[in-house]
């Protein structure tokens, strides 16, 4: 768990989620529920009154020792995998499935989706498609992706670039090699890097 500085407060877990957009307390929430007596139920309302800001107002270190004292329990790790599902994965599977997009696309906009948030605005994973949609049909509507998936990285980079937290963009070169590949169907060996990270998925 660390604060990287991105004006969402504290980041941890599977996939980074945040004091600042609410989808931390969530899992402490889920957490709560799956396990009713737990260190993190104490700081829900501090989580309550951090949302929306950077704050680490009546969190702190307490928070942070006590998340990772939790980081193991398996129904803590059951917690974060409902929030993911729920608010990320299953949410882009189905514009994937509206857009008609393969694997590729469902990987892009879960991605999209975990780093920008659900939402409409211009910044959120709606807000992005919609603009996208704009620039290029989607394969469901006769467009070829390739060329959609283009626009969509296209329309995200410019979001990207608007926060100093992400002025590493190598995951669009990534999805950019993939898409120059026509690898829609994410078919193996893949080989890529990431933030200088050097990774190979073997067939």
């Amino acid at each position: 768990m660390q604060d990287i500085g991105d004006g969402r407060g504290y980041t941890a877990g599977i996939i980074g989620f945040t004091t600042g957009n609410g989808d931390l307390r969530q899992v402490v929430l889920r957490y709560r529920q799956l396990r009713p007596r737990n260190d993190l139920t104490q700081f829900l309302p501090a989580l309550k009154r951090v949302q929306g800001t950077a704050s680490h107002r009546g969190l702190g270190q307490p928070f942070v020792t006590a998340w990772r004292r939790v980081a193991t329990d398996r129904q803590f790790v059951r917690a974060q995998d409902d929030i993911l599902n729920q608010q990320y994965l299953h949410p882009a599977l189905r514009a994937a499935r509206d857009d008609d997009l393969g694997p590729l696309g469902q990987y892009i906009y879960y991605d999209a989706l975990v780093v920008h948030g659900p939402g409409h605005d211009a910044t959120s994973f709606g807000g992005i498609r919609r603009r996208a949609q704009h620039l290029a049909r989607t394969p469901a509507q006769g467009g070829n992706p390739a060329t959609y998936l283009r626009a969509f990285l296209r329309v995200r980079q410019g979001v990207m670039r608007q926060e100093a937290a992400h002025h590493d963009l190598s995951r669009l070169t990534v999805q950019r090699q993939l898409i120059r590949q026509r690898n829609f169907a994410l078919r193996r060996p893949l080989k890529w890097t990431m933030y200088g990270d050097h990774y190979h998925l073997a067939v």
